[in-house]
């Protein structure tokens, strides 16, 4: 088989597909690069149907390989195991913009496959894959109407950009994944830091520029080299029945399907549907198991009828209305955060849970990013839909769903300098009638709030539906689950008052005009104001107080060459302080010591005990030491464990004195002020400076000085730390505590 090349420019980069060099016994298969991301791509069909199937068995798989990285997995196993998170997300982004251009009624198996061969972290392979997958279906004789192209965007330095290397991505406004036809836009997968509706309209625009070029390079491939397509005649049904089920349908249907309450109305529904069934089913014998398809279309085209001709929803609510929303914060006593959203027949219990920085996530993955300390996980438990199935591990919908919410407030967490706290919220879902993810946001929240995290700004999120119908439409606000099945698109959108954090759009059509997406846009941007002031009404800010239950995590900041203070020898020291004091604690390489506990008293012993491993002397501070060993020239004293300086005879007091041990001797307590660190490192104290200055602040002096009333008496802003995120002063403490030490 020739190996036949196409190159295309996007956004001044090239992206190369090849096809013919591998996987020739794939219907369709082609190599995308771009940079070094190389991704290989392939799609089969089964050659006959499965029995009993009723559904379209699509399968889109991204495969992350280690080695593209140059990693070995960390696994027992040392091999690739199940798909990561990213992995899946990355699949769900295959599958979404392909599903739609299948055929009605197709039921052979499609298995796509996208494996990551190798990644230079600047092109990204996620990208590649959507682009791949289309290009393996058009080469191939697989009945498809693609092609799709695929194009990420940004917002940098107040400029859109195509396709931005993914080592800026962290300083972009918006990571915006767009699919589409050369005709219209298909799929949009989005986060942001608040970007406004014009901003993501402009980049749709763009990012559809730039699709119709890749649309016109899978096209040429396929004129050069594209098997010819498999022949496939969606079904038909007999004229007489559709009339007399229409005619059965007309006076029923809407008594049936129109109620605002999901269970009766489903229940209400399915049972004309057996009835339609039965009653007709004698008049069609040889088509009964078409008569149920054929309710199923007379349904959705009169629910369509009403809500394009009529302005009328199955639950009674007009277009833009949102269901009735109440509010609950702190529902459960033992959590560190929680809040009960409901909105309709949708209802999400969203707890926060606080931890130190060790609980952060690990990441195994081909991207940049190690750790992850903010976490949002989504479960839909069977009871929420009111049926009785077995409970298993999360499937993609769930990871989908947790990261759409997760993404949607991830603008709006505090730093780690403002906040050293690892998060994980879990959304429950408690009941489901459309647009959980949307409550899972909002739930998460007022959780986070409730917990008393210091969040940015609130995020809501509303999703939106369409309905079109020749040639008019109507853009639903608040879709329920029947108005997202039976509509053509489900556009979700969650933001802050002022921008847009998070977006995600699917529709079931061949594309839509920027125009309709535009007025999604608003409609959905004036209904999240509606939902957050029903939010802020119960809870206006986050709380000031943590959960009693919650960690409090203090942070200090050391000079990097003292962690060794701090671990000991095999770990030793930091062990002996957790187990004495039953706080948890956390070092990073650049001297910030993370201190975490929940018994408020053994977390200041914990950070007394660091503070004593790794203080350093400040020069002009008064402190109160002890005399550890006495020369003729002056006494030495530890201010500091294992940190000591000299006292110059000279310097005792404020008379001539012929012996130091007219003044001190060992084992007393002395006050001192540290007044220098010389050029050897060597630090140099004075009982006088010290006694003058407290005596000039009122503080009567005694060998035995009251600890607290010289800290009262000296009240005063420390001084800012010097660069390195630590106090400076002097080196003698590591130096062996100035020169006397050195001169033992």
């Amino acid at each position: 088989m020739a190996i036949v090349t196409k190159n295309v420019e996007v956004a001044g980069r090239r992206l190369s597909i090849e096809t013919g060099r591998v996987a020739e016994q794939a219907n369709g298969a082609v190599i995308l690069r771009q940079g070094d991301s190389v991704v290989l791509s392939t799609a089969v069909m089964s050659k006959d149907p499965r029995e009993g199937v009723d559904f379209f068995p699509l399968t889109c798989d991204y495969e992350e390989k280690l080695y593209a990285v140059g990693k070995i997995p960390g696994a027992f196993m040392r091999r690739e195991g199940r798909p990561s998170e990213t992995a899946i997300l990355a699949s769900r982004l295959t599958d979404r913009p392909l599903r739609p251009l299948f055929p009605d009624g197709f039921r052979l198996d499609i298995q796509v496959v996208s494996t990551v061969l190798s990644v230079d972290q600047e092109n990204d392979p996620t990208i590649l894959s959507i682009n791949g997958a289309s290009t393996a279906l058009v080469i191939s004789d697989i009945p498809w109407a693609g092609p799709v192209g695929a194009v990420k965007m940004g917002f940098i330095d107040g400029a859109l950009v195509v396709n931005p290397p993914m080592s800026r991505m962290e300083e972009s406004d918006l990571d915006l994944t767009v699919a589409g036809t050369s005709d219209a836009i298909l799929m949009v997968e989005a986060g942001a830091k608040g970007v406004t509706e014009q901003t993501v309209v402009e980049a749709l625009a763009m990012a559809h520029e730039a699709i119709k070029q890749l649309c016109a390079a899978q096209n040429e491939l396929r004129e050069q080299i594209g098997k010819a397509k498999l022949e496939y005649t969606p079904p038909s049904y007999p004229e007489q029945m559709v009339e007399v089920v229409s005619e059965y349908l007309a006076l029923r249907l809407d008594q049936a399907a129109f109620n605002p309450d999901k269970a009766a109305r489903e229940a209400s529904t399915d049972e004309l549907r057996k009835k339609t069934i039965a009653e007709l089913g004698d008049r069609f014998p040889e088509h009964v198991e078409v008569l149920g398809k054929l309710f199923d279309k007379k349904l959705k085209d009169r629910v369509r009828e009403r809500i394009v001709d009529e302005g009328v929803r199955m639950d009674g609510r007009g277009l833009k209305d949102v269901r009735e929303i109440t509010v609950e914060v702190g529902v459960l006593p033992r959590t560190h955060g929680s809040g009960l959203f409901t909105r309709g027949q949708t209802q999400a219990l969203t707890i926060a849970t606080l931890g130190s920085m060790s609980d952060k996530q690990k990441l195994d993955g081909l991207g940049v990013e190690e750790f992850k300390r903010y976490m949002h996980h989504y479960n839909f438990p069977p009871f929420s839909v009111g049926e009785a199935r077995p409970l298993r591990g999360p499937g993609r919908r769930e990871i989908g769903h947790g990261a759409l919410a997760e993404r949607a407030l991830l603008a709006v967490i505090p730093s780690v300098d403002e906040w050293p706290y690892t998060m994980r919220l879990v959304s429950e879902i408690l009941s489901s009638n459309g647009s959980t993810s949307m409550a899972s946001v909002c739930g998460s929240t007022l959780s986070l709030m409730d917990a008393g995290v210091p969040i940015k700004a609130p995020v809501a999120g509303i999703a939106m539906g369409l309905v079109t119908r020749g040639g008019k439409f109507a853009v639903l606000t608040d879709i329920q689950g029947v108005e997202d099945n039976l509509g053509d698109m489900d556009f979700k959108v969650a933001g802050t008052k002022d921008g847009i954090t998070a977006l995600q759009m699917d529709i079931k059509i061949k594309g839509l005009p920027h125009e309709i997406l535009a007025q999604a846009l608003e409609q959905a941007r004036e209904a999240r104001l509606f939902v957050l002031d029903k939010m802020l009404a119960v809870l206006p800010q986050p709380r000031a107080d943590l959960s009693p239950y919650s960690p409090r995590i203090t942070t200090i900041h050391i000079n990097p060459d003292k962690i060794r203070d701090i671990i000991g020898p095999g770990g030793k020291m930091i062990r002996k302080i957790t187990e004495e004091t039953g706080a948890q604690i956390d070092v990073e390489d650049d001297g910030r010591v993370f201190i975490a506990a929940v018994d408020q008293e053994g977390g200041k012993r914990a950070i007394d005990w660091i503070k004593g491993l790794t203080d350093e002397v400040e020069v002009g501070k008064i402190y109160q030491g002890k005399v550890v060993r006495i020369m003729p020239f002056g006494a030495f004293v530890e201010v500091l464990p294992n940190q000591d300086g000299l006292v110059h005879i000279s310097k005792l007091t404020d008379h001539r004195v012929e012996r130091v041990e007219e003044v001190a001797n060992v084992g007393d307590e002395i006050v001192v002020k540290a007044v220098e660190v010389d050029s050897q490192g060597r630090l140099n104290l004075s009982r006088q400076a010290a006694i003058e200055e407290l005596t000039s602040k009122g503080l009567p002096i005694e060998e035995k000085i009251d600890k607290e009333a010289m800290a009262v008496a000296l009240a005063s802003p420390p001084p800012p730390p010097r660069e390195g995120g630590f106090s400076g002063g002097n080196r003698g403490g590591r130096n062996g505590g100035g020169g006397g030490r050195n001169r033992r």
